[in-house]
């Protein structure tokens, strides 16, 4: 005779199973961790979790030996040597080795993103994908860099800059040579020869080369700003908008004019000032063996002149105004 959960009905052959199954509906954890204290809902999952105190991993995979604390997570690795995905979406066929990266999956399809941010309340599909931002706003980052001691918030962005000083660019353009430190990099630049834009908004229909760019995009429909200063609370869309504004409080200036030495938080402030040494035109200028070098449509003017020990021009705006100081083509 079976015996049925009065809850949800679902068939146990044995009393005992129909014990553990109500607990699924009551909540009840009988079996608890002596060391940190989590509870469990069964004997059986209890075992292996004590492994993670001991460090104990008795389950080794003959195939590259690496080992496990419990049985079921060497069955699902095997299927990294095999190539077995027995968990399919029924929506696109791809096929996946964990159920958990199916469910995972299907939320791509659904757009259901049930992990919420306390702080910003942005929305994710992932748990880890939410502990990974969550660290936007502690400011955690768990990864360091041996050579430099730079820190990182995720593992990839660690393992992209230590190729920064190995100097390694693996990943070659057939089309223009130009090299890359990621695959995904290269990918991208591809497009660039291609025209191909795959990602499209939604909402304008507007169409980009990089996912990370339209993520960026997404947020001028939607309003989010999830980049915050820690010293005013301003509120960003993008964190090179935020690094741009924290100069203001830090007082960093990297960008120098090269005529007077004069310099500013932004290159946008640069650029700007540079016109009071061209007389207000809005032009793209740069220094070059002596010359002011003006860059205007297909053209290129050189205004001539030369410089001071400390470098300022030697003729005044009025001069550069009034023709005595022409531009020659």
């Amino acid at each position: 005779m079976g015996h049925d959960c009065p809850v949800c009905g679902k068939k146990n052959e044995f009393a005992s199973k129909l014990v553990v199954h109500l607990r699924t509906h009551t909540g009840e954890k009988p079996f608890e961790c002596r060391v940190c204290n989590k509870k469990f809902s069964q004997r059986s999952q209890l075992k292996p979790h004590l492994r993670i105190h001991t460090g104990e991993k008795p389950f080794e995979c003959k195939v590259c030996n690496k080992k496990f604390t419990e049985s079921a997570s060497l069955r699902v690795h095997l299927r990294t040597h095999t190539g077995d995905k027995p968990f399919e979406c029924t929506v696109c066929n791809k096929k996946f080795i964990r159920g958990g990266d199916l469910r995972v999956h299907l939320r791509t399809h659904t757009g259901d993103k049930p992990f919420k941010c306390t702080v910003c309340y942005k929305k994710f599909a992932e748990s880890g994908s939410l502990r990974v931002h969550l660290r936007i706003h502690t400011g955690d980052k768990p990864f360091e860099c041996t050579v430099c001691n730079k820190k990182f918030t995720i593992s990839g962005s660690l393992r992209k800059h230590l190729l920064t000083h190995t100097g390694e660019r693996p990943f070659k353009c057939t089309v223009c040579n130009k090299k890359f430190i990621q695959g995904s990099e290269l990918r991208e630049h591809l497009r660039t020869h291609t025209g191909d834009k795959p990602f499209e908004c939604t909402v304008c229909n507007k169409k980009f080369t990089r996912s990370g760019s339209l993520r960026m995009h997404l947020r001028t429909h939607t309003g989010d700003k999830p980049f915050e200063c820690t010293v005013c609370s301003k509120k960003f869309t993008e964190s090179g908008h935020l690094r741009k504004h924290l100069r203001i409080h830090t007082g960093d200036k990297p960008f120098e004019c090269t005529v007077c030495s004069k310099r500013f938080c932004q290159n946008s402030h640069l650029k700007k000032h540079l016109r009071t040494h061209t007389g207000g035109h809005d032009l793209n200028i740069q220094l070059a063996n002596g010359s002011l070098v003006i860059l205007q449509d297909d053209s290129s003017l050189n205004c001539a002149f030369s410089l001071r020990k400390n470098g300022r021009l030697n003729f005044s705006e009025d001069d550069y105004l009034s023709g005595r100081r022409k531009c020659t083509g």
